[in-house]
């Protein structure tokens, strides 16, 4: 299994830590799969209901037995999500996975869009990054915040014009 690893705002592959001996091929509770992974239980839970996760059975005691596979999965979707990715998006990356019929041209043209999508955020930021510069460089003068260009600017009905 591999896993990505945040070094600054760069992810960087590594192989992750295989399941310890005592929870290999035996069912996970939510704690034991939670901690697995590095989230928590709610998190487990909210993926339930968001159906990226299928409902585990119970044992007699009511408690969620998971099988070892969920770690995968799991770790799919946190993956997933550093990459990008929205819920709904994993959850049709999630069909693409185990549909047989499915190739890697599919994935690749998901994997095209979210692409062309980052590009447009980062055109989107650099619009606005250049919209803060340009009202930080008015505010330089040192006016009285009653008079402050940037704090202005904000009182306006629309940012399109800065």
């Amino acid at each position: 299994m591999v896993t990505l690893v945040a070094t600054g705002r760069i992810l960087y592959p590594v192989a992750a830590e295989p399941l310890p001996p005592s929870l290999s091929g035996r069912a996970l509770t939510s704690g034991e799969l939670a901690r697995a992974v590095g989230v928590g239980v709610e998190t487990l839970r909210y993926y339930e209901r968001r159906t990226l996760l299928p409902k585990p059975p119970r044992n007699r005691a009511g408690y969620r037995q998971y099988p070892p596979s969920a770690v995968t999965r799991v770790a799919f979707i946190r993956r997933a999500q550093e990459l990008g990715f929205t819920l709904r998006e994993i959850n049709e990356l999630l069909h693409l996975r185990l549909d047989s019929t499915t190739t890697c041209s599919e994935v690749e043209d998901r994997v095209a869009e979210k692409v062309n999508e980052i590009d447009t955020k980062m055109d989107d930021l650099g619009e606005i990054r250049d919209a803060l510069e340009r009202l930080a460089e008015r505010c330089r003068t040192s006016p009285p915040t009653s008079h402050c260009p940037f704090l202005e600017e904000l009182s306006k009905q629309s940012s399109r014009s800065i």
